[in-house]
């Protein structure tokens, strides 16, 4: 099972750190899709905070897509996952609507851990 998160405003925040930490122990691949730049186009350091925060919850750097601001959804569908929690209403729109997994809304939604944990029961 797999499940993606955004980085900021979502897995930046330490309580998503802890929910993804455990789905980890449960055995779910955990993931990151962000919009920011990759490290081969961005300037140096720019990707630290990120790679501080994965590096420490054992979030492996080849489960890090980035996307280099294109739509998430391109960059996730067909490949497996079961979700993606994000902050930005238009990605999970672009994600309900053109891919084969579900968007879970993080900001604003009490429900999310709710909603995401149905999801992967199912």
């Amino acid at each position: 099972m797999k499940v993606s998160f955004d980085f900021d405003s979502v897995l930046s925040r330490e309580k998503v750190q802890k929910y993804a930490t455990s789905l980890i122990e449960k055995g779910v691949d955990v993931w990151v899709c962000t919009s920011r730049t990759s490290p081969e186009n961005s300037s140096k350091g720019w990707n630290d905070d990120l790679f501080l925060v994965t590096d420490n919850l054992g979030i492996k750097r080849e489960n890090i897509i980035f996307t280099n601001m294109e739509d998430k959804s391109e960059h996730l569908n067909g490949k497996g996952f079961i979700c993606h929690l994000d902050d930005m209403m238009s990605e999970i729109v672009n994600i309900n609507e053109d891919s084969d997994l579900k968007g879970v809304l993080v900001l604003r939604n009490s429900n999310w851990k709710q909603i995401t944990n149905n999801l992967l029961k199912k």
